[in-house]
C-alpha cells in the first residue's frame, strides 16, 4: 500500500511537540511583551505566525505550504485540534512574519534554549564540566535591499555574489547534545534597524 504523503510521522510528530517546548501561554507572553499582539482579528495570529517560523526553522528546505501541512498536522496529533481551514497564502505569510518580526522568536529562545546533558550523557563533560563549542553556520535570508546592504552577500570562489543576502549565526553549543543554547550579541546577527528578515 502507496502512503497518501511523503511525510514522515517524526515530521508530525516534531512540530506537534511544539506546543509543548513553546506552550500558548510562553508564546502569548513574549508576544506581548515584544508589543506584537493583533489589534484585529486575523486568521494567521501572532501566536500561529511565531509556530509558523519556528516550523520553519525546523525544515528549512520545506516550502511555505509544507511546512503549514506538518503544523496544523501536528497541532492536530498533538492536541486533538481537527478544525478544516484553507491554508494562507504565501502572501498573507509574508505579510504575517513581516507584523511579526524576529524579536519574538529572538526572546522564545532566550527562554527556551538551554543545555540537555544530564552527568551521564557520553561526551558532554570531563573533569566535572559541561564540554562546550563554538558552532558556526550561514542562513540564507530574504532577497531584500535593506537585508543586502547590512548582511551583504558573500562571493564565491569565482567572485560571482550570493543569490541571496545571508547572516552568519555563531552559537555556544553542548558537545555532548550539539545543543545550541547561547547566541552572542553581534550587529551582523540582527536584522537592519527599522526592517526584519522576514522582511
Amino acid at each position: 500500500m502507496k502512503p497518501v504523503s511523503d511525510r514522515r510521522l517524526s515530521d508530525v510528530v516534531s512540530v506537534g511537540l511544539l506546543t509543548r517546548v513553546f506552550p500558548a501561554s510562553l508564546v502569548d507572553e513574549v508576544i506581548a511583551e515584544c508589543g506584537r499582539t493583533e489589534q484585529r482579528s486575523r486568521s494567521l495570529t501572532a501566536r500561529v505566525t511565531a509556530y509558523f517560523s519556528i516550523g520553519m526553522a525546523l525544515n528549512s528546505q520545506g516550502s511555505y505550504e509544507e511546512v503549514f501541512d506538518q503544523l496544523t498536522d501536528g497541532l492536530s496529533w498533538a492536541s486533538g485540534w481537527s478544525q478544516s481551514w484553507s491554508p494562507p497564502t504565501k502572501s498573507a505569510i509574508f505579510q504575517a512574519r513581516s507584523r511579526l518580526g524576529y524579536e519574538p522568536v529572538r526572546e522564545l529562545f532566550r527562554r527556551v534554549a538551554r543545555p540537555l546533558a544530564d552527568t551521564d550523557t557520553p561526551g558532554s563533560w570531563l573533569a566535572g564540566r559541561r564540554l562546550v563549542a563554538l558552532d558556526g553556520t550561514c542562513l540564507d535570508l530574504p532577497d531584500t535591499p535593506a537585508n543586502a546592504e547590512h548582511f551583504g552577500r558573500p562571493a564565491s570562489s569565482r567572485g560571482e555574489k550570493s543569490a541571496f543576502p545571508q547572516a552568519r549565526l555563531v552559537a555556544l553549543a553542548e558537545c555532548g547534545t550539539h545543543t545550541r543554547y547561547s547566541t552572542p550579541g553581534s550587529d551582523r546577527a540582527a536584522p537592519p534597524s527599522g526592517s526584519s528578515p522576514t522582511s
